[in-house]
């Protein structure tokens, strides 16, 4: 048994992504593309975190439930990361608001909490790291208070055996708040999405979360050994067994709840001893064919890579171009174009991670691979910068929206066979959809995870800001509206890694259908039968 206090990790960045005290501008260089590509950002001032305050309402909730109730706090927890979310933060259109703040630090102060709001009438917004980019944390006013249920106190490490190689964590627990406490034993979870600084546990689980070296250690529902929740109606533990055939897997009902069922307060996680080596490798192809065909026969193979990542044309050249080495760069182009590779190549990012043996071996494997494939190896030191900002790339949003640019992101995982018509879809959607209001998109995309069957595409689309929060939202509506349509129609799931909330709610009916809808209702009934658990996400309200 271990139980150590651990650090809180929060944004302190109240209007965009991190921390305060750091930025991550714009090079020249890249302004410079952007703006031949886009045109001249539009750049307009911020509301002050003042006068967003004061447009914070009276609770509703009264001062004898013991929640923070002041007027920063709310505002704080009523937004996540997404761009209706930033564009609201940065223009000041700051409501619905959260009547209160509650920050409970174990499973039982978690039940009382939930209590407390069950008796007062009100709803209950689980948060975790507030890194959603599709609507979870969003506060749909139906005319009941709101209590956010802040997890970030409850994030110790409970229990690790390193016999069965399974970890007990407090849900509330951050990326590095997770590794720090596992590596103190020899262990790592593994588990890293690009929000990991700040992204929680049961934020993952919640979500079924992918990290991006899942090639190695999992999905998140591949990690989940237990959960456990605190729900409405009950308490509720839903896994624990090494296997079982005893009728359905509980756990599917956790994974992907986004805060539905109720509030993960802890999960029980598989480990892994900490990797002796790890390294990772940029091969660059003379297109996306010769790249996509590449790693599915990489896949195909059974080649144990921890990562496996291939940015398509569009997205290698604005990467190379905004990377602010140039004269780095313009060698590194000379040196492609000696090989045979063009200007406009397609890069792949490997990842070899284990034991000094098995990573000698995968390499060598792997890269002779790519060589059949007419792959050009370059070694590592892409892979070290790309690693050492692998989590700082968020920041660019902040850069970007300062020099007056927008960016999204939209994803979606299909077969091998359909994944560059849907790439081209996704691409073309956007183009389509911007160029209705006489604005012009740089959208470009990467395979972030592959498996057997398939891949994921992960398309990140920029354009420039509007002159008002009206005009924002309108291009971005349009947009998310447009790139959806175009996943659906190609057979995509709406989210592999993001979730639903409430932004993609609308098109998860075409992947389960009437009757997993149905089942997914019948679920939330069971264990929140007053429906105070995060509603209107993930599916609609229930009557």
């Amino acid at each position: 048994m271990h139980q150590s206090n651990t650090i809180t990790i929060r944004m302190r960045r109240w209007n965009g992504w991190g921390d305060d005290t750091f930025d991550k501008t714009l090079p020249a260089t890249a302004r410079a593309f952007l703006e031949s590509r886009l045109g001249r950002g539009q750049v307009l001032p911020d509301e002050s975190l003042a006068n967003a305050c004061a447009q914070v309402p009276k609770s509703r909730l009264e001062a004898r439930t013991g929640f923070d109730r002041s007027a920063e706090a709310r505002l704080r927890h009523a937004h996540g990361q997404s761009f209706a979310d930033w564009a609201a933060l940065r223009h000041g259109h700051v409501g619905p608001f959260p009547d209160a703040v509650a920050c409970p630090q174990t499973h039982d102060e978690t039940r009382a909490v939930l209590d407390a709001a069950r008796k007062a009438g009100a709803v209950v917004i689980p948060y975790g790291g507030g890194t959603s980019v599709v609507g979870h944390l969003k506060v749909v006013d139906d005319g009941r208070p709101v209590v956010s249920v802040d997890m970030s106190r409850n994030a110790r490490l409970l229990d690790l055996d390193p016999h069965d190689r399974i970890a007990r964590i407090g849900a509330g627990a951050a990326g590095p708040v997770v590794e720090a406490q596992l590596r103190a034993h020899g262990f790592v979870l593994g588990h890293y999405p690009q929000s990991f600084d700040y992204s929680t546990l049961g934020g993952w689980v919640v979500t079924r979360s992918a990290g991006q070296q899942s090639r190695r250690y999992g999905r998140i529902e591949n990690l989940l050994h237990s959960a456990r929740l605190v729900c409405p109606r009950t308490d509720f533990d839903a896994g624990g067994q090494v296997a079982s055939s005893a009728g359905p897997d509980l756990r599917e009902l956790v994974l992907g709840s986004e805060g539905r069922l109720g509030i993960v307060t802890e999960a029980a996680v598989h480990i892994s001893p900490v990797a002796e080596r790890e390294s990772f490798h940029a091969v660059f192809f003379t297109d996306w064919p010769a790249a996509l065909a590449a790693a599915r026969a990489i896949t195909q193979a059974g080649l144990p890579v921890s990562m496996l990542r291939v940015s398509n044309e569009e997205e290698t050249d604005t990467q190379l171009r905004i990377a602010g080495h140039e004269s780095a760069i313009a060698w590194l182009r000379r040196y492609l174009g000696v090989r045979g590779i063009g200007n406009r190549p397609a890069m792949m990012m490997i990842g070899a991670t284990g034991s000094r043996r098995q990573t000698h071996r995968l390499r060598a494997d792997t890269l002779a691979l790519t060589r059949r494939a007419g792959g050009v190896h370059v070694g590592t030191a892409m892979g070290r910068i790309w690693a050492k900002n692998r989590f700082a790339g968020a920041y660019l949003r902040n850069g970007l929206w300062d020099a007056g640019f927008a960016v999204d992101t939209m994803e979606t995982a299909v077969p091998w066979s359909q994944a560059s018509a849907t790439m081209s879809a996704m691409q073309q959607a956007a183009h389509v959809a911007l160029h209705a209001f006489d604005e012009r998109a740089l959208a470009f995309a990467h395979l972030s995870h592959v498996y057997g069957a398939g891949c994921s595409i992960y398309m990140t689309v920029v354009w420039r800001r509007g002159a008002d929060y009206a005009t924002d939202m309108a291009r971005w509506r349009a947009l998310k509206g447009a790139v959806s349509r175009a996943i659906v129609t190609c057979g995509g799931t709406i989210s592999h890694q993001h979730g639903v909330g409430v932004d993609h709610a609308p098109y998860l009916a075409d992947e389960k259908g009437e009757a997993g809808i149905g089942l997914i209702r019948a679920a939330l009934a069971e264990l929140d039968p007053q429906g105070m658990m995060n509603p209107h996400k993930l599916i609609a309200k229930q009557a």
